[in-house]
């Protein structure tokens, strides 16, 4: 988790069944990106707060407020959440597709800090990279082997 003001761009690479979250103060033009790996910390489990969707999201949250953010006024963008592997079997089995996993627990926890997603690129079978540029609150997803996106 980085956060950074205007003129500062943040990067994050080789989005595959991680999501990007990406929050933005357009009055203070501060940005914050987030890569989650996976969607729960469990409560034994000491590790970095920053790689799960339910401690994750909620502390990069806080930390923006520390900076002056303003939580109504956060836009947001998310980005990734493949399935990067087929898993023996068939069907759409989602304990075993981590990708689908973490894009519902992301859109739960900030469903319940009360933020509304405005774009997204979520889903699929491919990687991602995002650049997210604070001046603008633009973010630029790359795929090898797809047009660029911007969000």
């Amino acid at each position: 988790m980085k956060i950074c003001r205007a003129p500062g761009v943040l990067v994050t690479y080789a989005l595959g069944s991680c999501i990007g979250v990406c929050l933005y103060d357009p009055v203070l033009h501060l940005a914050g990106l987030l890569h989650i790996m996976l969607p729960n910390m469990y409560q034994n489990h000491k590790d970095n707060i920053f790689k799960y969707a339910d401690t994750g999201v909620v502390e990069m949250i806080r930390k923006m407020e520390a900076f002056g953010a303003v939580r109504s006024r956060f836009v947001c963008k998310i980005a990734g959440g493949a399935k990067m592997f087929e898993m023996g079997g068939g069907g759409n089995n989602s304990v075993g597709n981590i990708g689908a996993r973490n894009i519902d627990s992301v859109k739960a926890v900030l469903l319940h800090e009360r933020i509304k997603i405005a774009r997204e690129d979520v889903g699929g079978n491919y990687s991602r990279t995002v650049s997210f540029d604070a001046s603008t609150g633009e973010v630029t997803i790359k795929s090898y082997g797809r047009k660029e996106l911007k969000l």
